[in-house]
């Protein structure tokens, strides 16, 4: 309005200036004026009346706004309302299906829930006091989804612990397979056998046989309780301390597998194969879980467990092995235990230890077939008859021929049979025992044995002691015997037992399974030889025991004055004696031996007849006396002429020399020295004058006898 009176009065000034000018036209611009004059007050009161209108309308629009924003307030409060219920009842949701999903064992899907839950629907609801509750009680959550997994996996090691006796006997049994595809590999293709099981070409050779110890018809190891325990401990932050409380608990478990002790009563080896299969059946679940984890159980961690193990496996079974007092059954031990390393080793597991124990079985059992078979000698050596074996048929002949270390003078085509063989009965049964004794050793290296040549040294060794200290020494006690014809036999057991010795050596040499070459030599073989010497001895003892007897009941009668006419009686017992002994007691011997036999007896003969005058007891001899003499002594050389053996007669030189000195017309012959060198060579110089004193002479001789002297 105050513009509108502005304008006017504007107006009215510039009017009156023009009506000055132009007062018609101002006149006529003045009524026009009081026309816009009069349109504008009615303008005016229309635009008053509007403004009246409007603020009218205003108000109510006014109004209705403040309605419209009072109802979006309350809109907008309810949509607020709705939306944080429905998150709230999100987060309810969510905590809720964590139990759910415990509940259906579904634990790392409950612990993603959770942290789903944590660090994204919480965040949306931190203002409410529920939230809060929700966001205290995830830790305890996490601990209910920890605890679950913890309950499974212990379930799970608990099934395992059961399953590891099925398991490990079936790694044995998959090892034994092995064995046998190997061994028909090697009779196919010999050059195979120098190839071992666990070998790089057996492993290639074998790998198209393929079966998963751990998942098959019989056992079934899932390791998904693992993985899952695993898995939610990394997500937790805590697989450190998981992987150290999974180390104790499996070390409690090996203790607990290992807190038991073996009982070998009656020789029952049954506890030894469940202990060895579970020790397996734990060792192959640790290598697998180990290559099925990163960095969870490492090498180290099981190595050392596995090392614990073997050792408190050792201790174990020591102590129940000495209540095997069979050979057999130690061996079945050890064929268990070569089981086991074999199966262990294909794991790849250390087996150094079990190799070092197998040593020291291999020395137990290597006593006690020394034992058993120390027994079995004396047995043989005591109960023997000593006398020649006699064979019916040529089936009993090629049996003692192919057990014994023999050689026939003979082939067995031109055997005439019944025969009899030098040997006693004895011989071959100990060859027997000896043949058995080499196989039992050599059973031990069967399958697996490192120690080869620990084999080869203790074998030889024991060979040794056997024949040395048992088989030798028992035959040389029996030397005592005053039974010719046993000594005879013991001598010839002795021969043969030489020979058997020599031969033994060289099938040592081929049956030696060591690398080390060089010839083998047995102790036994020279104490046989030197044993023979001892019975040979014994034998000369007997024999001139009898020569001795025979002689003893000589009745010469050294001041005779008749000749007698026949040779003496005891000579004719003594050749009759010898005759006998030499085509029967010692017709086995060698002929060397026989030789041997006859000379020492002859010698003994001679020795012991030209003692006879040589006795203080006999003062005088007569010429009658010496003649006798001469008679036997010339029976004698008669006797030993007969046997075709040349050298024999040199025996009685020294007693015909001196017979022909005592019947020498000129005895002063022996006191020089051409002439003794020459006839009487071999009397004893001091002999010689004994017997030329005790000769009774005619008065003549003995006086120029006295001047000589």
């Amino acid at each position: 309005m105050y513009e509108l009176d502005k304008f006017s009065n504007e107006r009215e000034t510039e009017i009156e200036r023009l009506c000055n000018n132009n007062h018609q036209d101002f006149v006529s611009s003045v009524n026009q004026l009081l026309n816009v004059r009069k349109g504008t007050v009615d303008l005016t009161e229309e635009i008053l009346k509007l403004n009246q209108s409007i603020q009218g309308s205003t108000e109510k629009l006014v109004e209705q706004k403040k309605a419209l924003v009072d109802s979006r307030d309350v809109r907008q409060n309810i949509d607020e309302a709705t939306q944080a219920l429905r998150l709230c009842l999100e987060v309810l949701g969510l905590a809720n299906r964590v139990g759910d999903l415990l509940r259906a064992k579904k634990h790392y899907a409950a612990l993603r829930t959770l942290d789903e839950l944590q660090n994204v629907h919480l965040k949306e609801v931190m203002q409410y006091e529920v939230a809060d509750m929700i966001r205290k009680s995830v830790p305890a959550m996490q601990g209910m989804v920890k605890e679950a997994v913890m309950t499974d996996l212990n379930s799970w090691l608990y099934r395992i612990r059961e399953s590891s006796v099925l398991l490990g006997q079936i790694a044995f049994d998959q090892t034994e397979l092995r064995r046998r595809r190997q061994k028909d590999r090697i009779e196919k293709s010999p050059y195979l056998r120098s190839f071992k099981l666990n070998s790089a070409i057996e492993l290639v050779l074998d790998e198209r046989e393929e079966f998963d110890v751990l998942d098959n018809e019989n056992v079934n190891i899932d390791f998904t309780p693992l993985f899952e325990c695993l898995h939610i401990h990394e997500a937790l932050g805590e697989r450190d301390e998981f992987r150290v409380t999974y180390a104790n608990v499996r070390r409690q478990q090996k203790e607990l597998l290992l807190s038991g002790s073996l009982n070998f009563m009656n020789e029952d080896i049954s506890g030894l194969n469940r202990l060895l299969e579970d020790i397996a059946g734990f060792a192959i679940v640790e290598r697998e879980t180990m290559k099925k984890t990163i960095s969870f159980r490492s090498a180290v961690d099981v190595d050392e467990l596995w090392d614990s193990m073997c050792k408190k496996a050792i201790n174990i079974i020591s102590p129940a092995l000495e209540n095997i007092t069979d050979a057999d059954n130690l061996l079945k031990v050890k064929n268990v235990l070569a089981l086991f390393i074999q199966t262990m080793d294909s794991w790849g597991y250390s087996v150094e230890a079990l190799d070092q124990f197998l040593l020291v079985l291999f020395e137990k059992y290597s006593e006690r077939l020394k034992k058993e078979f120390s027994a079995g000698f004396k047995e043989i050596v005591t109960s023997d008859d000593y006398m020649p074996m006699p064979v019916n048929t040529p089936e009993e002949y090629a049996n003692v021929v192919n057990v014994s270390w023999y050689k026939p003078e003979k082939e067995k085509e031109e055997i005439e049979f019944p025969i009899v063989l030098p040997f006693s009965q004895m011989y071959p049964l100990c060859c027997i025992d000896i043949r058995n004794f080499l196989n039992k050793y050599y059973f031990f290296s069967d399958e697996y044995f490192t120690h080869q040549s620990a084999i080869d040294e203790e074998l030889k060794n024991s060979l040794d002691e056997l024949l040395c200290n048992v088989v030798c020494t028992a035959l040389v006690e029996r030397l005592g015997s005053k039974y010719l014809g046993q000594i005879v036999q013991i001598l010839i057991n002795l021969e043969q037992f030489e020979y058997a010795c020599q031969e033994l050596e060289v099938l040592l040499v081929e049956a030696r399974q060591s690398n080390h070459g060089g010839e083998i030599s047995l102790k036994a073989t020279e104490q046989f030889r030197a044993e023979k010497k001892t019975a040979e001895k014994r034998i000369f003892e007997l024999v001139n025991s009898k020569i001795d007897d025979l002689v003893e009941t000589a009745e010469y009668n050294w001041m005779a004055t008749k000749k007698q006419g026949q040779p003496s009686e005891y000579l004719q017992q003594m050749t009759l004696f010898l005759g006998n002994i030499m085509s029967s007691t010692l017709l086995g011997l060698p002929k060397d031996i026989k030789g041997l036999i006859y000379f020492d007896a002859l010698s003994h003969i001679a020795t012991s007849i030209l003692a006879l005058p040589l006795a203080d007891s006999v003062k005088k001899i007569t010429k009658i006396a010496v003649a006798d003499l001469d008679l036997d002594a010339r029976y004698l050389q008669d006797f030993v002429a007969s046997l075709n053996e040349p050298l024999l007669l040199q025996i009685f030189e020294e007693l015909r020399q001196t017979i022909d000195l005592l019947q020498s017309d000129n005895a002063d012959e022996f006191y020089s020295i051409d002439t003794r060198m020459r006839k009487y060579s071999n009397v004893n110089p001091m002999n010689g004058p004994i017997l030329l004193e005790k000769l009774v002479v005619p008065s003549a001789a003995k006086t120029g006898l006295a001047r000589f002297r």
